[in-house]
C-alpha cells in the first residue's frame, strides 16, 4: 500500500514506524527537515520537506498515486485542508485527518464528502482519556485493553513478592483458579527484555506481567500476582489542558477530583466547565502546594501537562510525599522507559496510546482491533477469522524483545455470541520479516 503520511511529530513517526515494516511504500511530508533526515535514515521512508496543505508539495509527495493519506500534523486546518485537496484534486481513496477541536469533530457534516472528506478521525485527546479512565478502574495494572467488544480483557501487571504466582511455575496457576475461571499470561517482559512463557517459566519478583481473561473473571486472575488493591477515590490532576479537562470531567462523578492548572486564566475557564471538581491555580511541581492540598492522602496523581520534564518532576514528586500511585504523560519513549518502574508507576506514551484505533482502520478487513503494548515494544491485535466467526488475540513484539512464541488455549467469555469468541491467544517475538508473514499468514 502507498501511504502518505503528514507531520513527522510523535504520532506521525509511530504510525510510519509500524507500517514501514509492513510492505508499504511510506512517504512523509513535514516543516522539520531535520527531523525528516532522522525519520529518514531510521525508518528507511521517503520524505518531502514542506507545507503538508499546499497542493504542490503532495504532488511532490506523490500523492496522485496514494491509496492513504493520513494527516497528523498538529495543526487541525491543516489537516482537514489537506483531506480535502487529497480528496477534490488528487483523487485519493481514503483519508484520516488528527482532530483536536470539538467543532470539527463532532460536525459529521463538516467531515463528509462534500465538504472536508474525512473518512476516519482521530481524536488522540479521546482516546487517552478512555485510556486512563480504564487505568482507574484496575488501579493494580500498568495497562488494559479491551478485545471482543470487552469481553475478554489484556492486563499488564507488575508482579510482586507474595503473589500466588511469583516464585512459581505458570503451570501452577491452574491449580489456583476455580474450574469456572480461566486466564492465560500472553507475554512476559523481565528487566526491559521479552521472555517467551511456557509452563515451565517461573514468574519472578517485578516482571511485567499481560494476563488475558473474561472482563468478569481478570481480577481473580490478577491477584495471581499480586494483591488487590483499594478503589481510587481521591484523584489530583497535574494540567488542565485538553488532556487534564476531559479526564477530570469523565471522573469528577466517581472520584474526589483536583486540578492544579499554572495558567490562571485557563484555570478560571476550567473551573467554569467542571461541575464537582476543585481547580487550583498553581505549579505542580510546587512541594508547598502539594502539602496543602494533602497529596499524601491521594489515591492517584496524574501529571498531564503538556512538558516532559513538568510530568516526570510532577509524579516523582507526588510520589515522594506520599501518593499512593502516580502516572505521567511522557512523549518522548526514552524518558517514558527510564522512569517507569522507578519513581513513577505508570508512563504514556500519548502517541503510542493513540495511534491503535488509526492502525485498526488501516488495516481493517480482518483486524478488528490494535493496541500498542509497553509503548511500542509489541503490538496486541485482535483477528477475526471469519470461516469460524472466531477471533484472535495476538501479541507480537518486536526484535529487540527476544524471540520465541507461545500459545494459550481457547476460551469464551460467558456471555459472548459465538462471534465473540476469542481464541489462541498468541505472544510472538519476532523480527520485521517475520511480521510480514505472520500477518499474511492470519488473514
Amino acid at each position: 500500500m502507498r501511504i502518505v503520511i503528514l507531520g513527522a511529530g510523535q504520532v506521525g513517526a509511530s504510525v510510519a514506524e509500524s507500517l514501514a515494516s509492513e510492505n508499504n511504500d511510506i512517504t512523509m511530508v513535514d516543516n522539520d527537515q531535520d527531523r525528516l533526515a532522522y525519520l529518514q535514515d531510521r525508518l528507511d521512508i521517503q520524505t518531502v520537506h514542506g507545507n503538508a496543505a499546499h497542493p504542490s508539495v503532495l504532488a511532490s509527495a506523490g500523492v496522485d498515486d496514494a491509496d492513504l493519506l493520513i494527516a497528523v500534523t498538529q495543526s487541525d486546518q491543516t489537516n482537514l485542508v489537506a483531506c480535502k485537496v487529497a480528496h477534490s484534486v488528487f483523487h485519493v481513496p481514503s483519508r484520516i485527518a488528527r482532530l483536536r477541536a470539538s467543532d470539527f469533530v463532532d460536525s459529521e457534516k463538516l467531515l463528509a464528502p462534500e465538504n472536508f472528506a474525512v473518512d476516519y478521525a482521530l481524536v488522540p485527546e479521546k482516546v487517552i482519556t478512555e485510556y486512563i479512565a480504564r487505568l482507574v478502574d484496575f488501579p493494580e495494572a500498568l495497562q488494559v485493553l479491551s478485545f471482543a467488544g470487552g469481553s475478554v480483557v489484556l492486563v499488564g501487571v507488575r508482579a510482586y513478592a507474595g503473589g500466588l504466582l511469583v516464585g512459581s511455575p505458570i503451570k501452577e496457576m491452574r491449580g489456583h483458579l476455580p474450574a469456572e475461571i480461566d486466564g492465560r499470561i500472553a507475554a512476559i517482559f523481565r528487566r526491559d527484555g521479552a521472555i517467551t512463557p511456557t509452563g515451565e517459566t517461573v514468574v519472578e519478583d517485578g516482571d511485567e506481567v499481560f494476563l488475558l481473561a473474561a472482563e468478569e473473571h481478570i481480577r481473580a486472575v490478577m491477584r495471581e500476582l499480586r494483591r488487590s488493591v483499594e478503589p481510587v477515590k481521591r484523584v489530583m490532576i497535574a494540567g488542565g489542558g485538553n488532556i487534564g479537562l476531559r479526564v477530570a470531567e469523565a471522573l469528577q462523578a466517581r472520584c474526589q477530583v483536583k486540578v492544579i492548572e499554572v495558567n490562571r486564566r485557563r484555570a478560571e475557564h476550567i473551573a467554569g466547565v467542571l461541575k464537582s471538581a476543585l481547580v487550583l491555580s498553581g505549579d505542580a511541581t510546587d512541594e508547598e502546594l502539594l502539602q496543602q492540598e494533602a497529596i499524601g492522602a491521594m489515591d492517584l496523581f496524574l501529571a498531564l501537562t503538556n512538558d516532559d520534564e513538568d510530568n516526570i518532576m510532577g509524579a516523582s514528586l507526588a510520589k515522594r510525599m506520599g501518593c499512593a500511585r502516580v502516572l505521567a504523560l511522557i512523549n518522548r519513549r526514552a524518558y517514558a522507559d527510564l522512569v517507569q518502574g522507578g519513581p513513577i508507576d505508570i508512563a504514556i506514551s500519548p502517541a503510542q496510546v493513540s495511534i491503535g484505533s488509526l492502525l485498526t482502520y488501516v488495516r481493517h478487513g480482518d483486524v478488528a482491533q490494535v493496541h500498542s503494548l509497553r509503548r511500542g515494544a509489541a503490538e496486541a491485535l485482535e483477528i477475526v477469522k471469519r470461516s469460524r466467526s472466531l477471533r484472535t488475540a495476538i501479541a507480537r513484539r518486536r526484535r529487540s524483545s527476544g524471540g520465541g512464541s507461545t500459545t494459550c488455549r481457547r476460551f469464551r467469555a460467558p456471555s459472548s455470541p459465538p462471534s465473540s469468541v476469542i481464541s489462541n491467544a498468541t505472544a510472538t517475538s519476532a523480527t520485521s520479516d517475520w511480521r510480514r508473514r505472520s500477518r499474511k499468514a492470519a488473514y
